[in-house]
């Protein structure tokens, strides 16, 4: 009844293995410009949200809580307030929430909920049992009734998840898809007093915990959609079904629109397709940027590419930096490995790529030829088996990593640590088990209806783990089941360090060896799956021997996954938690939020990369933070300080630039040029300020002022008080240019700055502050510095030249102008008539110079294909020919060049002579005829 009011509820419904909660329900009033929060804080998983179509204050949640412990907050909760208050309306127990809800659209006193018990943890996902029911309503969810044994439903058999809906053709059918042995779809035509089963067939209730949503047409009595892996459609009321091909797998949710049902919305794993024709097309989910990442690494590749798992999509590689303003989709490519699996790139060769996924899967890429090899370590494919019955224990997300001393060692593990010499030819075992091995918690996973093996719940494996860089032999290894060891001699012998304040059965998420001190180490623990959402973050100096915790500053309950040592400042950390990135600058005393504007997201991975820092998000794709430089940079007395400018990081030379925003469908490229930062305590609005910067041989480049000289090509600076920043182009001053030009292929734009030293003075009142900057090489390229000398004085010289013309095409013109005026003012007076024929002389000469030098005749971007561009064009477009590329001019380049040059001085020359003889000679005439105006050519 109102589109203004939204209402949201967190979390997740299904329940995989890397889930995340939500944090309650969030209202906004003003159509999603801003949101406020609306209670329910503790229901962790709201699957379903329900408003009342007439009033927008009656609001009904469909609960499902935690996920892997018990609590209250579960059930249906109903606000007539618009969520200012929640009161639960309906509740099974402590184990059992609300997973669907439906109000009947032409009554909605009649709700209809289903309850399911659901348990989530490390190594199995329960689905059914006590409390999982299907419940109607008829008097606004005053009451409920438990209708999950009416005639003709399971009787007896132990029911798991239901979904439900109700035909708004018929609000006595409906439709309920059952997990129970005897399960299936069901449907009643008297509102639920009885069912009949319809469907049993396996496709639509096929890992049933996952999927099970059945939702009406609007308007056709017959017609029911089950989502399932395939989108599946039903027109006899779901006696049998066909499906719709839809531009992802495994689909969640639906939206019909109820006044034009061929047109729907289906939500899956890639995101959301809306469909005008009734499934016939569907739109792109590429263009939403919500890949679930598990893991992220990068390779010695220039630019750095960027690697990660997506969560049911292909792994993929892409580009840290595109070649044409932004990271678009030809900077992305598929590499090794599945949805699952880490990836290691070869250190010397990054187009050999290793991946892995579930089942044990790993696979060797090689991106030359294509080739995908499967190089498992013990290739007996154990999907559906309980984990206990095969030999090694590969977890869904197992780890694979290189040895930072020898680039032909890589490491793999299962609940031993493996390596490879050979590409994966062969593989050894290195280590014993090292897990707790507790066979309890090794068996089936699923039940107690439906099993569902795919390797998510496989247990007591190695989670994490890590071969020192500082000493050869030296690694770690951490287990989802809580368990640390270090071996100190490449895995001879084995020492267990768990840190005895870690509390038991903690899963060793990520790991992280000290860059530069030796026997230290950082550990990331997560116990979300135990119902435990605190931090746990830890380090070592001793090998292991004793173990700190270092928490203070995290909230509570932001469970961390990941920790990071910068490897350029000793003490700076990084935190990925369930809500976000903090960072530390004393090694773990104290954390602070460094959000920025990441989104609030789980962080999954982090690693760090020449100077940026690279973050992969369960849901928000790949982020970087440009230019860690700052934080290596700062402490505390830089806040207390009236200014202060920072060093830049080397910038190189030629790589493309971006605003740093992203588009709609890509990312965003780090911003192009040098970053100029500085800080201010105070700003006077009236205070003068300037920043320059000058090359090695202290000549000025570029100059940045409050009050700029526009005739000296300066560029206004802007002040705020605190953090200032702007990116010069590294760009010197461009050519002189006039109103209306027209060029074709031509540029005005000033050389490239070479390679080379470059000094910053930024000037406050009467504070100064200098600093430094490099331009390096594109270090692809082998140019020698003379040919960047070359390439930039030529570039210069046409610069110069074209400044050079187009003055003189100015001072034509207003030549031009002040004898037209002359003429006018002189008018038919027969006594200055010869003047006017002289000046009509002049103009008719300085014009065909000036045809020479420029097409007078385009006046927009195209007209050059009618009318043949000259000599000013001509000159310019060499600037993008020589520019291309870094090197010194071709040899056909220089001689195009001279031989435009030669014409172009010709002409000027010819223009010389006309201004110094004709044009004097001119207002020698025109002071002898004792005219009373202006001498022309006179600026004063």
């Amino acid at each position: 009844s109102d589109p203004n009011v939204i209402y949201v509820g967190g979390g997740e419904k299904t329940l995989r293995g890397n889930f995340s909660h939500g944090d309650g329900i969030w209202k906004s009033v003003d159509g999603g410009e801003t949101w406020k929060f609306s209670g329910l804080e503790d229901s962790r998983q709201v699957p379903r949200i329900r408003i009342h179509p007439k009033n927008p204050d009656v609001v009904f949640a469909a609960v499902l809580g935690h996920a892997s412990g018990p609590n209250q907050q579960r059930g249906v909760f109903r606000s007539t307030d618009g969520g200012e208050n929640w009161k639960r309306v309906l509740f099974a127990n402590d184990e059992a929430g609300a997973v669907d809800l439906i109000m009947d659209p032409n009554n909605p006193r009649v709700l209809y909920a289903s309850t399911w018990r659901v348990k989530r943890n490390h190594f199995t996902l329960e689905s059914g049992g006590e409390g999982s029911g299907l419940w109607k309503s008829t008097d606004g969810g005053d009451t409920w009734n438990d209708i999950s044994r009416s005639k003709g439903l399971p009787q007896d058999s132990t029911l798991g998840i239901i979904g439900v809906t109700v035909s708004p053709v018929d609000s006595n059918r409906l439709w309920a898809m059952v997990e129970a042995s005897d399960g299936g779809l069901f449907r009643s035509d008297d509102a639920g007093k009885s069912w009949t089963k319809i469907n049993d067939e396996r496709k639509l209730r096929q890992r049933a915990w996952y999927y099970t949503r059945v939702y009406a047409d609007t308007q056709n009595r017959d017609k029911v959609y089950v989502l399932n892996v395939q989108f599946h459609r039903s027109n006899d009321g779901g006696k049998t079904f066909g499906s719709i091909r839809t531009p992802h797998g495994d689909h969640h949710d639906l939206w019909i629109d109820p006044d034009e049902p061929q047109r729907f919305i289906v939500a899956d794993d890639g995101g959301a397709q809306v469909t005008y024709n009734d499934g016939v097309n569907f739109s792109t989910y590429m263009n939403q940027p919500t890949a679930q990442f598990y893991r992220v690494t990068t390779d010695n590749h220039f630019p750095y590419r960027i690697y990660g798992a997506q969560q049911d999509n292909s792994t993929v590689r892409i580009s840290s930096r595109g070649a044409r303003g932004s990271i678009g989709e030809r900077d992305w490519e598929p590499t090794a490995g599945g949805e699952s699996g880490h990836l290691a790139v070869d250190p010397t060769d990054p187009e050999i790529v290793y991946g892995g996924s579930y089942g044990g899967y790993l696979g060797r890429r090689d991106h030359r030829t294509g080739e995908n090899r499967n190089i498992n370590i013990w290739p007996d494919n154990p999907i559906g088996r309980p984990i206990s019955e095969v030999k090694y224990r590969f977890q869904w997300n197992f780890p694979i990593f290189f040895s930072p001393h020898d680039s032909k060692t890589l490491y793999s593990a299962a609940q031993v640590l493996f390596k490879s010499t050979n590409e994966g030819q062969s593989w050894e075992p290195i280590s014993p088990d090292l897990t707790r091995d507790d066979k309890s918690k090794q068996g089936a996973s699923g039940g107690p209806i439906t099993k569902d093996n795919t390797g998510v719940e496989v247990y007591c494996t190695i989670f994490a783990a890590a071969e020192s860089p500082l000493e050869p032999g030296l690694l770690w290894t951490g287990s989802d089941d809580g368990l640390i060891h270090v071996s100190k001699d490449a895995g001879a012998n084995w020492e267990n360090v768990t840190p005895p304040q870690l509390p038991e059965w903690t899963q060793i998420n990520s790991i992280e060896v000290h860059p530069t001190k030796k026997g230290s180490l950082y550990v990331a623990g997560t116990r979300y799956k135990l119902d435990d959402y605190k931090p746990y973050l830890l380090k070592t100096e001793d090998y292991g021997q004793t173990w700190t915790m270092i928490n203070n500053g995290i909230d509570a309950t932001h469970f961390t996954r990941v920790i990071r040592a910068d490897p350029d400042r000793d003490g700076l950390l990084y935190a990925g938690t369930e809500r976000g990135i903090y960072v530390s600058f004393d090694d773990g005393e104290n954390w602070q939020p460094m959000q920025l504007n990441l989104p609030i997201v789980p962080i999954t991975d982090m690693t760090i990369k020449d100077q940026d820092l690279v973050v992969a998000t369960q849901g928000r794709s790949f982020w970087v933070l440009d230019d860690l430089t700052l934080l290596h940079q700062w402490n505390d007395d830089l806040a207390k300080a009236d200014l202060h400018l920072f060093a830049s990081r080397p910038t190189i030379r030629g790589l493309s630039g971006g605003s740093g925003v992203a588009g709609a469908t890509a990312g965003a490229n780090p911003r192009g040029g040098v970053p100029l930062r500085f800080m201010l305590r105070d700003v006077d609005k009236d205070i003068a300020a300037s920043l320059e910067i000058s090359d090695a041989d202290g000549q000025l480049v570029k100059r940045y002022a409050t009050k700029p000289d526009k005739n000296k090509d300066e560029t206004e600076l802007k002040l705020e008080s605190g953090m200032n920043e702007l990116f010069w182009n590294t760009r010197y001053a461009a050519a002189e240019t006039f109103d209306g030009m027209v060029l074709w292929a031509g540029g005005t734009q000033g050389p490239a700055a070479r390679p080379g030293k470059y000094s910053v003075s930024l000037k406050v009142g009467d504070e100064t502050a200098t600093s430094e900057f490099e331009i390096q090489k594109d270090p692809r390229l082998e140019i020698a510095d003379q040919e960047y000398e070359t390439q930039f004085q030529f570039l210069l010289g046409i610069r110069d030249k074209l400044t050079e013309t187009h003055e003189a095409i100015k001072k034509i013109r207003d030549v031009r102008d002040q004898i037209q005026t002359l003429k006018k003012r002189l008018g038919d007076d027969e006594a200055f008539a010869e003047l006017v024929k002289r000046g009509d002389e002049l103009v008719e000469q300085m014009k065909a110079i000036e045809e020479t030098l420029y097409q007078t005749k385009s006046k927009s971007g195209q007209d050059p294909l009618n009318f043949p561009i000259r000599l000013n064009n001509r000159l310019s477009a060499l600037v993008g020919v020589v520019a291309s590329a870094d090197g010194a001019p071709t040899a056909q380049a220089i001689e195009v060049h001279d031989m435009v040059v030669a014409e172009i001085d010709s002409n000027l020359e010819q223009l010389a002579t006309l201004f110094e003889e004709d044009v004097a000679a001119y207002n020698t005439a025109i002071q002898d005829a004792k005219v009373p105006f202006i001498f022309v050519g006179d600026e004063d």
